[in-house]
């Protein structure tokens, strides 16, 4: 029997599952799934969970059943690739005959002092939950500097500022303009909600230091009595520590067929792989349908195609509380009541697909 590993129960590996089972996996073949927790996330609703707009349990999904699969709920600390094993905490080492590594991200605190000490992030559900905790008892009037005017924390501040409009939410954005790489029109639309609904945004911020209830930006103190960090993302720290050869990011070098160089049977899917896009779960769901079909060639003694097609991505789409929303689809700025919709629909498409 050919043993499959998939470490990181995240939307690649969610995406290899749905497509391998429950009739497509080959008879000879047995998979064993590792992960922290015994279910899927929604990673990409964290900002709500922290804002304490949905609960917990809306944003886990099951894993799928079937009798040639295996769950094992561990921390991998170690992957031994020349020994083809994997190193959990508290567990027995696992021997792969294929692995496809998707264990995700971590924030990226870019040596800013304190900075990883003294703020809060959602970057984890666990995370997540302990910022809904903090931010969910603080009194009202409380100062709440969120830094950073991703996608993440653009969510994360107006979605906070519905729950608790009592706050007073400052967005750091090291831009001219919140989401500087798409049309104008986004980005106006945004901080003019912002603008109306009185969360200060804060243009060409440099975080350069944070204390406790404080951050400074440039070299001027902010008076915060809750930090949230969104700014920024790396390889899990496991994915760091493999000695392959990485991107300027950190990030796995591939060949066209998502393996990692002179490993055919080790791929690497999601926020660890170096990809000509930004991670996001869209980006590692197309990776996943390639790597499905690698393998399944691969399985069979099929020869491998000359090349992939590119990995097609539909756009973004982002929410402002829950009313209204904004998007870039096909080449189209969407924004209003439509954006948050679509967005809305895509989630419910997702948890019925693999729900």
């Amino acid at each position: 029997m050919k043993h499959l590993v998939l470490l990181g129960g995240g939307y690649g590996n969610m995406r290899v599952l749905l497509r391998l089972l429950p009739n497509q996996l080959p008879d000879d073949v047995t998979i064993t799934l590792v992960d922290k927790v015994p279910y899927h996330c929604l990673k990409t609703e964290y900002y709500a969970l922290a804002a304490g707009t949905i609960s917990d349990q809306h944003i886990r999904v099951p894993f799928p059943e079937h009798p040639r699969l295996n769950q094992v709920f561990a921390e991998v600390t170690n992957i031994d690739i020349e020994n083809q094993q994997i190193i959990c905490k508290d567990s027995e080492p696992i021997h792969f005959d294929d692995l496809v590594i998707g264990l995700g991200c971590e924030d990226k605190f870019h040596n800013v002092p304190g900075a990883e000490e003294y703020s809060l992030t959602i970057q984890t559900i666990g995370k997540a939950r302990v910022s809904y905790q903090h931010l969910s008892n603080m009194p009202a009037g409380s100062i709440v500097g969120i830094v950073g005017a991703g996608l993440s924390g653009i969510e994360l501040a107006s979605e906070l500022h519905e729950s608790r409009p009592d706050l007073d939410i400052k967005l750091f954005d090291r831009g001219t303009r919140i989401l500087s790489a798409f049309p104008e029109r986004l980005s106006k639309y945004i901080h003019e909600w912002f603008t109306d609904h009185g969360v200060e945004v804060v243009n060409n911020a440099n975080i350069t230091k944070v204390e406790p209830g404080l951050l400074y930006n440039h070299e001027d103190p902010v008076q915060c009595d809750a930090i949230v960090w969104t700014a920024g993302i790396q390889p899990s720290k496991v994915v760091r520590e493999m000695d392959v050869e990485k991107d300027r990011s950190g990030r796995v070098v591939l060949t066209k067929y998502h393996n990692i160089p002179e490993h055919e049977n080790v791929y690497v899917v999601g926020d660890c792989a170096s990809l000509p896009h930004a991670p996001s779960a869209q980006l590692a769901e197309g990776q996943a349908e390639q790597i499905v079909q690698v393998l399944q060639k691969r399985w069979n003694g099929d020869p491998l195609p000359d090349e992939l097609p590119e990995i097609k991505l539909k756009g973004i789409l982002g929410s402002l509380g829950k009313k209204q929303g904004f998007g870039f689809v096909a080449d189209r700025a969407i924004t209003g009541r439509l954006a948050r919709l679509m967005k809305s629909g895509v989630l419910w498409l997702y948890k019925y697909h693999n729900g």
